[in-house]
Protein backbone atom coordinates (compact mmCIF):
# COMPACT_ATOMS: atom_id res chain seq x y z
CA UNK A 1 0.00 0.00 0.00
CA UNK A 2 1.62 3.41 -1.00
CA UNK A 3 1.60 6.81 1.50
CA UNK A 4 -1.06 8.47 -0.34
CA UNK A 5 -3.26 5.18 -0.35
CA UNK A 6 -2.54 4.89 3.27
CA UNK A 7 -3.14 8.74 4.05
CA UNK A 8 -6.49 8.73 1.75
CA UNK A 9 -7.44 6.02 4.65
CA UNK A 10 -6.80 7.87 7.28
CA UNK A 11 -8.77 10.49 6.27
CA UNK A 12 -12.04 8.44 5.07
CA UNK A 13 -12.05 7.23 8.39
CA UNK A 14 -12.04 10.72 10.22
CA UNK A 15 -15.23 11.13 8.30
CA UNK A 16 -14.77 14.86 7.85
CA UNK A 17 -13.29 15.43 11.07
CA UNK A 18 -9.78 16.96 11.15
CA UNK A 19 -6.76 14.69 11.80
CA UNK A 20 -3.71 16.93 12.56
CA UNK A 21 -0.30 16.56 10.77
CA UNK A 22 1.46 15.13 14.05
CA UNK A 23 -1.01 12.27 14.24
CA UNK A 24 -0.59 11.06 10.59
CA UNK A 25 2.94 11.37 11.13
CA UNK A 26 3.36 8.63 13.88
CA UNK A 27 0.63 6.78 12.39
CA UNK A 28 2.31 6.60 8.99
CA UNK A 29 5.79 6.64 10.28
CA UNK A 30 6.62 9.22 8.46
CA UNK A 31 7.88 12.92 8.94
CA UNK A 32 5.56 15.84 8.80
CA UNK A 33 7.52 17.34 5.57
CA UNK A 34 6.78 13.92 3.71
CA UNK A 35 3.19 13.88 5.49
CA UNK A 36 2.48 17.12 3.32
CA UNK A 37 3.84 15.75 -0.13
CA UNK A 38 1.21 12.76 0.01
CA UNK A 39 -1.28 15.83 0.45
CA UNK A 40 -0.15 17.66 -2.14
CA UNK A 41 -0.08 14.12 -3.92
CA UNK A 42 -3.82 13.74 -3.32
CA UNK A 43 -4.60 17.03 -4.31
CA UNK A 44 -3.31 16.94 -7.74
CA UNK A 45 -5.33 13.72 -8.28
CA UNK A 46 -8.42 15.69 -7.64
CA UNK A 47 -9.22 15.31 -3.99
CA UNK A 48 -10.52 18.75 -1.92
CA UNK A 49 -7.98 18.26 1.05
CA UNK A 50 -7.95 20.63 3.45
CA UNK A 51 -5.20 22.18 5.78
CA UNK A 52 -4.91 24.13 8.82
CA UNK A 53 -1.71 24.77 10.56
CA UNK A 54 -3.62 24.36 13.93
CA UNK A 55 -6.14 21.58 13.17
CA UNK A 56 -4.27 19.62 10.60
CA UNK A 57 -6.11 18.16 7.33
CA UNK A 58 -9.33 16.92 6.52
CA UNK A 59 -11.02 15.21 3.21
CA UNK A 60 -13.83 17.28 2.13
CA UNK A 61 -14.49 15.86 -1.75
CA UNK A 62 -13.11 12.79 -3.77
CA UNK A 63 -13.16 13.30 -7.38
CA UNK A 64 -14.80 11.06 -10.30
CA UNK A 65 -12.10 9.07 -10.58
CA UNK A 66 -10.82 5.50 -11.14
CA UNK A 67 -8.09 6.08 -8.94
CA UNK A 68 -6.06 3.10 -6.85
CA UNK A 69 -7.15 4.28 -3.32
CA UNK A 70 -10.99 4.70 -4.00
CA UNK A 71 -10.98 1.11 -5.90
CA UNK A 72 -9.54 -0.27 -3.27
CA UNK A 73 -12.11 1.48 -0.64
CA UNK A 74 -14.25 -1.11 0.56
CA UNK A 75 -13.85 -3.27 -2.01
CA UNK A 76 -14.45 -7.44 -0.91
CA UNK A 77 -11.77 -9.04 -3.39
CA UNK A 78 -9.09 -11.15 -2.30
CA UNK A 79 -6.80 -10.58 -5.46
CA UNK A 80 -8.17 -8.54 -8.15
CA UNK A 81 -7.98 -4.83 -7.36
CA UNK A 82 -5.93 -5.39 -4.14
CA UNK A 83 -2.89 -5.93 -5.68
CA UNK A 84 -0.91 -3.22 -7.88
CA UNK A 85 -3.53 -1.24 -9.87
CA UNK A 86 -1.67 1.08 -12.74
CA UNK A 87 -4.00 4.72 -13.31
CA UNK A 88 -3.25 6.90 -15.91
CA UNK A 89 -5.13 9.77 -17.02
CA UNK A 90 -5.11 8.78 -20.49
CA UNK A 91 -3.24 5.81 -22.55
CA UNK A 92 -3.49 4.40 -25.84
CA UNK A 93 -4.55 0.82 -24.59
CA UNK A 94 -4.78 -0.71 -21.32
CA UNK A 95 -4.34 -3.75 -22.90
CA UNK A 96 -1.20 -2.69 -24.55
CA UNK A 97 0.18 -2.11 -21.40
CA UNK A 98 -0.92 -5.10 -19.08
CA UNK A 99 0.34 -7.46 -21.82
CA UNK A 100 3.91 -5.39 -21.48
CA UNK A 101 3.79 -6.20 -17.82
CA UNK A 102 2.41 -9.46 -17.86
CA UNK A 103 5.55 -10.70 -20.24
CA UNK A 104 8.14 -8.60 -17.38
CA UNK A 105 6.54 -11.08 -14.62
CA UNK A 106 3.98 -9.49 -13.35
CA UNK A 107 1.31 -10.75 -10.92
CA UNK A 108 -2.23 -11.86 -11.61
CA UNK A 109 -4.58 -9.59 -10.37
CA UNK A 110 -2.65 -6.51 -11.64
CA UNK A 111 -5.08 -3.81 -12.94
CA UNK A 112 -4.45 -1.61 -15.72
CA UNK A 113 -7.19 1.61 -15.77
CA UNK A 114 -7.58 4.76 -17.68
CA UNK A 115 -10.05 7.62 -17.89
CA UNK A 116 -9.48 7.90 -21.70
CA UNK A 117 -8.02 5.82 -24.37
CA UNK A 118 -6.82 7.27 -27.60
CA UNK A 119 -6.01 3.73 -29.32
CA UNK A 120 -9.09 1.72 -27.18
CA UNK A 121 -9.22 -1.49 -28.71
CA UNK A 122 -12.24 -4.11 -29.35
CA UNK A 123 -12.56 -7.33 -31.51
CA UNK A 124 -10.42 -7.87 -34.40
CA UNK A 125 -8.67 -4.54 -34.14
CA UNK A 126 -11.50 -2.47 -34.24
CA UNK A 127 -11.36 0.91 -31.88
CA UNK A 128 -13.74 1.15 -28.95
CA UNK A 129 -14.74 4.55 -28.20
CA UNK A 130 -12.92 5.76 -24.97
CA UNK A 131 -14.22 9.98 -24.46
CA UNK A 132 -12.36 10.41 -21.23
CA UNK A 133 -14.19 10.21 -17.57
CA UNK A 134 -17.65 8.85 -19.40
CA UNK A 135 -17.05 4.88 -18.81
CA UNK A 136 -14.98 2.15 -17.32
CA UNK A 137 -11.82 0.98 -19.52
CA UNK A 138 -9.61 -0.96 -17.67
CA UNK A 139 -7.36 -4.34 -18.21
CA UNK A 140 -7.21 -7.71 -15.93
CA UNK A 141 -3.76 -9.97 -15.75
CA UNK A 142 -4.87 -13.34 -15.34
CA UNK A 143 -1.97 -16.35 -15.06
CA UNK A 144 -4.85 -19.26 -14.76
CA UNK A 145 -3.28 -22.84 -15.19
CA UNK A 146 -5.33 -23.81 -17.83
CA UNK A 147 -4.76 -24.95 -21.24
CA UNK A 148 -5.19 -22.73 -24.30
CA UNK A 149 -8.10 -24.70 -25.63
CA UNK A 150 -10.01 -23.54 -22.42
CA UNK A 151 -8.91 -19.94 -22.87
CA UNK A 152 -11.98 -18.55 -24.93
CA UNK A 153 -14.42 -19.81 -22.04
CA UNK A 154 -12.97 -16.55 -19.79
CA UNK A 155 -14.01 -14.48 -21.94
CA UNK A 156 -17.45 -16.13 -21.78
CA UNK A 157 -16.86 -16.04 -17.87
CA UNK A 158 -16.06 -12.36 -18.04
CA UNK A 159 -19.35 -11.26 -19.87
CA UNK A 160 -21.29 -13.15 -17.66
CA UNK A 161 -19.86 -10.96 -14.51
CA UNK A 162 -19.95 -7.87 -16.29
CA UNK A 163 -23.60 -8.54 -17.21
CA UNK A 164 -24.89 -9.87 -13.71
CA UNK A 165 -22.75 -6.65 -12.18
CA UNK A 166 -24.80 -4.19 -14.45
CA UNK A 167 -27.87 -6.07 -13.12
CA UNK A 168 -27.11 -5.97 -9.69
CA UNK A 169 -26.06 -2.57 -9.34
CA UNK A 170 -27.87 -0.91 -11.94
CA UNK A 171 -30.78 -2.93 -12.19
CA UNK A 172 -31.10 -3.29 -15.83
CA UNK A 173 -31.97 -5.66 -17.95
CA UNK A 174 -28.06 -6.49 -19.21
CA UNK A 175 -28.11 -9.32 -21.84
CA UNK A 176 -25.31 -11.47 -23.73
CA UNK A 177 -24.46 -12.07 -27.47
CA UNK A 178 -21.98 -14.30 -28.41
CA UNK A 179 -19.13 -14.64 -27.22
CA UNK A 180 -19.03 -11.64 -25.75
CA UNK A 181 -20.50 -8.42 -26.28
CA UNK A 182 -23.29 -6.89 -23.03
CA UNK A 183 -26.38 -5.30 -24.86
CA UNK A 184 -29.12 -3.55 -23.21
CA UNK A 185 -31.98 -3.02 -24.95
CA UNK A 186 -30.00 -4.87 -28.37
CA UNK A 187 -27.33 -2.21 -28.46
CA UNK A 188 -24.38 -2.60 -27.08
CA UNK A 189 -22.78 -1.02 -23.92
CA UNK A 190 -19.72 -3.24 -22.94
CA UNK A 191 -16.70 -5.13 -24.93
CA UNK A 192 -14.41 -7.30 -23.82
CA UNK A 193 -10.90 -8.14 -25.47
CA UNK A 194 -9.32 -11.13 -24.27
CA UNK A 195 -5.58 -11.84 -25.27
CA UNK A 196 -3.40 -14.97 -24.04
CA UNK A 197 0.27 -15.38 -23.85
CA UNK A 198 0.38 -19.65 -23.84
CA UNK A 199 2.72 -21.80 -24.99
CA UNK A 200 1.89 -25.46 -26.48
CA UNK A 201 0.19 -26.85 -23.37
CA UNK A 202 -0.79 -23.87 -21.03
CA UNK A 203 -1.53 -20.55 -20.73
CA UNK A 204 1.31 -18.56 -19.82
CA UNK A 205 -1.10 -15.31 -19.04
CA UNK A 206 -4.36 -14.29 -20.15
CA UNK A 207 -5.42 -10.42 -20.16
CA UNK A 208 -9.25 -9.44 -20.26
CA UNK A 209 -10.02 -5.77 -21.29
CA UNK A 210 -12.85 -4.26 -20.52
CA UNK A 211 -14.74 -1.57 -21.93
CA UNK A 212 -18.13 -0.09 -20.55
CA UNK A 213 -20.61 3.09 -21.58
CA UNK A 214 -21.52 4.51 -18.03
CA UNK A 215 -21.87 8.06 -18.54
CA UNK A 216 -21.63 8.67 -21.87
CA UNK A 217 -24.31 10.64 -23.69
CA UNK A 218 -23.52 10.26 -27.63
CA UNK A 219 -22.03 8.44 -29.68
CA UNK A 220 -19.87 8.95 -33.25
CA UNK A 221 -22.74 8.93 -35.92
CA UNK A 222 -21.78 5.22 -36.95
CA UNK A 223 -22.64 3.86 -33.72
CA UNK A 224 -25.53 5.65 -32.37
CA UNK A 225 -27.78 2.60 -33.86
CA UNK A 226 -25.83 -0.08 -32.28
CA UNK A 227 -24.54 1.67 -29.09
CA UNK A 228 -26.11 2.41 -25.61
CA UNK A 229 -24.83 3.40 -21.87
CA UNK A 230 -25.98 3.20 -18.66
CA UNK A 231 -26.84 6.76 -18.12
CA UNK A 232 -28.98 6.44 -22.06
CA UNK A 233 -30.68 3.59 -20.53
CA UNK A 234 -31.70 4.90 -17.01
CA UNK A 235 -32.08 8.51 -18.07
CA UNK A 236 -29.10 9.17 -14.71
CA UNK A 237 -25.43 9.22 -14.44
CA UNK A 238 -24.63 6.57 -12.71
CA UNK A 239 -21.11 6.36 -10.37
CA UNK A 240 -18.29 4.35 -11.98
CA UNK A 241 -16.84 2.82 -9.02
CA UNK A 242 -19.59 1.31 -7.74
CA UNK A 243 -20.13 -0.30 -11.01
CA UNK A 244 -16.48 -1.44 -11.05
CA UNK A 245 -16.37 -2.39 -7.61
CA UNK A 246 -19.12 -4.61 -8.48
CA UNK A 247 -17.35 -6.01 -11.86
CA UNK A 248 -14.14 -7.06 -9.83
CA UNK A 249 -16.37 -8.81 -7.09
CA UNK A 250 -18.47 -10.83 -9.72
CA UNK A 251 -15.52 -11.78 -11.56
CA UNK A 252 -13.24 -13.18 -8.67
CA UNK A 253 -16.42 -14.77 -7.62
CA UNK A 254 -16.85 -16.42 -11.06
CA UNK A 255 -13.07 -17.21 -11.37
CA UNK A 256 -12.57 -18.74 -8.10
CA UNK A 257 -15.60 -21.28 -9.08
CA UNK A 258 -14.07 -21.77 -12.14
CA UNK A 259 -10.81 -23.01 -10.90
CA UNK A 260 -12.62 -25.44 -8.03
CA UNK A 261 -15.71 -26.63 -10.18
CA UNK A 262 -14.43 -26.06 -14.07
CA UNK A 263 -16.62 -23.90 -16.28
CA UNK A 264 -19.69 -25.62 -16.58
CA UNK A 265 -21.51 -23.60 -13.81
CA UNK A 266 -20.58 -20.33 -15.78
CA UNK A 267 -21.61 -21.52 -19.28
CA UNK A 268 -25.17 -22.39 -17.51
CA UNK A 269 -25.24 -18.99 -16.25
CA UNK A 270 -24.02 -17.34 -19.88
CA UNK A 271 -26.95 -19.50 -21.26
CA UNK A 272 -29.28 -17.76 -19.14
CA UNK A 273 -28.34 -14.24 -19.93
CA UNK A 274 -27.78 -15.16 -23.79
CA UNK A 275 -29.80 -12.53 -25.91
CA UNK A 276 -29.44 -14.66 -28.91
CA UNK A 277 -30.03 -18.57 -28.49
CA UNK A 278 -32.91 -19.46 -30.69
CA UNK A 279 -32.81 -16.70 -32.80
CA UNK A 280 -31.97 -16.60 -36.25
CA UNK A 281 -28.72 -14.75 -36.64
CA UNK A 282 -26.16 -14.32 -39.42
CA UNK A 283 -22.32 -14.87 -38.62
CA UNK A 284 -19.55 -13.81 -40.30
CA UNK A 285 -16.43 -16.17 -40.44
CA UNK A 286 -13.06 -15.66 -42.52
CA UNK A 287 -14.32 -16.27 -46.23
CA UNK A 288 -18.26 -17.16 -45.29
CA UNK A 289 -21.65 -15.95 -44.11
CA UNK A 290 -23.44 -18.79 -41.90
CA UNK A 291 -26.97 -18.29 -41.70
CA UNK A 292 -29.58 -20.23 -39.47
CA UNK A 293 -30.67 -20.80 -35.88
CA UNK A 294 -28.58 -20.22 -32.87
CA UNK A 295 -29.23 -23.59 -31.34
CA UNK A 296 -26.57 -23.48 -28.81
CA UNK A 297 -23.11 -23.12 -26.41
CA UNK A 298 -20.50 -25.85 -26.81
CA UNK A 299 -18.74 -27.43 -24.14
CA UNK A 300 -15.79 -24.97 -25.39
CA UNK A 301 -17.40 -22.17 -26.02
CA UNK A 302 -18.31 -22.18 -29.33
CA UNK A 303 -21.72 -21.32 -31.31
CA UNK A 304 -23.63 -23.98 -32.46
CA UNK A 305 -26.10 -22.56 -35.37
CA UNK A 306 -28.21 -24.77 -36.91
CA UNK A 307 -29.21 -23.75 -40.78
CA UNK A 308 -31.87 -24.26 -43.19
CA UNK A 309 -31.04 -27.87 -44.25
CA UNK A 310 -30.62 -28.89 -40.22
CA UNK A 311 -26.93 -28.70 -40.69
CA UNK A 312 -24.93 -27.81 -37.32
CA UNK A 313 -22.30 -25.60 -37.59
CA UNK A 314 -19.60 -25.11 -34.45
CA UNK A 315 -18.63 -21.50 -34.96
CA UNK A 316 -15.35 -20.70 -32.68
CA UNK A 317 -14.72 -16.89 -33.80
CA UNK A 318 -17.20 -14.84 -35.78
CA UNK A 319 -19.56 -11.63 -36.15
CA UNK A 320 -23.06 -12.16 -35.06
CA UNK A 321 -26.29 -10.01 -36.21
CA UNK A 322 -29.72 -10.80 -35.91
CA UNK A 323 -31.91 -11.75 -38.63
CA UNK A 324 -35.78 -12.37 -39.64
CA UNK A 325 -36.64 -16.07 -40.92
CA UNK A 326 -34.37 -19.22 -41.69
CA UNK A 327 -31.95 -18.89 -44.35
CA UNK A 328 -30.22 -21.58 -46.36
CA UNK A 329 -26.68 -22.70 -46.12
CA UNK A 330 -23.46 -21.50 -45.86
CA UNK A 331 -22.33 -18.35 -48.49
CA UNK A 332 -19.49 -16.79 -49.92
CA UNK A 333 -18.60 -13.36 -48.48
CA UNK A 334 -17.72 -10.73 -51.43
Amino acid sequence: MTFSIKLLELLKQARGNWVSGESISAMMGISRSAVWKQVRKLREEGYVVEGSPKKGYTLREAPDRLLPGEIQDGLGTRVFGKGEILHFRETSSTNTIAKDLALRGAAEGLLVLAEEQSGGRGRKGREWHSPPDKGIYFSMLLRPRIAPAEAPKMSLLTAVAVAEAMISAAGVNARIKWPNDVLIGGKKVAGILAEVGAEMDEVQYLVIGIGVNVNNTGFPPELRQQATSLHLETGNPFPRLILLKEILARFEALYEEATRKGFNPCMARWRELSDMLGRNIRVEVPGLVHEGLAEGIGQDGSLLLRDGEGKVHKIVAGDVTFIGGIYGQQKPVG
